[in-house]
């Protein structure tokens, strides 16, 4: 039995680049592949960032991050992660986590964690709104 003293921190999700809260209400269960994230861009700090845009991966059925250049599917955004997720849980890392994706919501472009282009925008069509 260890019954030495544990520390463990928290980060705060930043959730700024939401416009309002319409669609938070409904978002969607996915399994996010960490190995199609960066480490430096998406997970600096141990966590995929909240405001990320998905795009899915067909062979496999997995998200990560939108990539227009990509050619697995991720080349078609999808949705954006509503809650960051730890991908560093007690020092072992994640291949798959459980997370959570709008699909109908307004975003504040300006304070997405990662930028999405113009064909991105163009796949999420009306559902997504950007102020």
């Amino acid at each position: 039995m260890d019954l030495s003293l544990k520390t463990e921190s928290f980060v705060q999700d930043r959730r700024d680049w939401l416009g309002s809260a319409h669609g938070t209400d409904a978002p969607v269960s996915v399994t996010l592949d960490v190995t199609k994230f960066t480490a430096n861009t998406h997970y600096p700090a141990g966590f995929i960032k909240s405001g990320i845009p998905l795009g899915k991966v067909t062979a496999t059925g997995l998200y990560g991050p939108y990539d227009n250049a990509a050619s697995d599917g991720r080349e078609t955004a999808v949705g954006f992660l509503f809650t960051a997720q730890d991908v560093n849980a007690r020092a072992v890392t994640s291949t798959k986590v459980v997370g959570s994706m709008l699909l109908h919501c307004f975003i504040r472009e300006a304070k997405l964690p990662v930028s999405i282009d113009a064909a991105g925008k163009t796949d999420l069509g009306s559902r997504v709104v950007f102020v």
